[in-house]
């Protein structure tokens, strides 16, 4: 049986992206069992309260929510739990390096299946300024404006 080709998107984290300025981001596998990968496709997973740290030199998942599979029964994970991110070495090392500068973070940004692996989307972040917010606001307002006149000059 083939493989499907593609990416698949699971679960994306929104919320980063308006909180964080996302410098640099990384994929990595997670280590999951067999019936939290099929709650994973049938799309039931929320990274919105989850965060990444690096403890003992291995790479974890905090807060991400997989749903029980409704046929699991015994075999069912705590949905909660801690779950290991697969990552190389110099990776690891790469990114403790970075972590010891004030101000950065690792936060998940997607989840997703890349042909038949389910993979994570961390990024190395910077918190936001409540004044940086609301540039960004006001910067989408402008070009939701700008938009709308754009479409009501060619409509006449």
């Amino acid at each position: 049986m083939a493989k499907k080709q593609g990416i698949r998107l699971i679960a994306n984290n929104k919320k980063a992206f308006h909180d964080y300025f996302i410098e640099d981001t990384f994929e990595t596998g997670i280590s999951l069992a067999g019936t939290e990968v099929k709650s994973l496709r049938m799309g039931k997973c929320s990274i919105k309260e989850a965060f990444v740290r690096i403890e003992k030199g291995e790479v974890c998942i905090y807060g991400m929510h997989i749903s029980p599979y409704e046929k699991g029964n015994i075999f069912n994970k705590d949905p909660l739990r801690v779950r290991k991110l697969l990552l190389h070495r110099y990776e690891i090392n790469k990114l403790e390096g970075k972590l010891k500068e004030k101000g950065l973070t690792l936060v998940p940004l997607k989840v997703y299946f890349k042909d038949s692996l389910v993979k994570v989307e961390i990024g190395l972040a910077r918190g936001k300024k409540l004044y940086d917010k609301r540039q960004d606001i006001a910067k989408k307002d402008q070009r939701r404006e700008a938009e709308r006149d754009f479409k009501v000059k060619n409509l006449y």
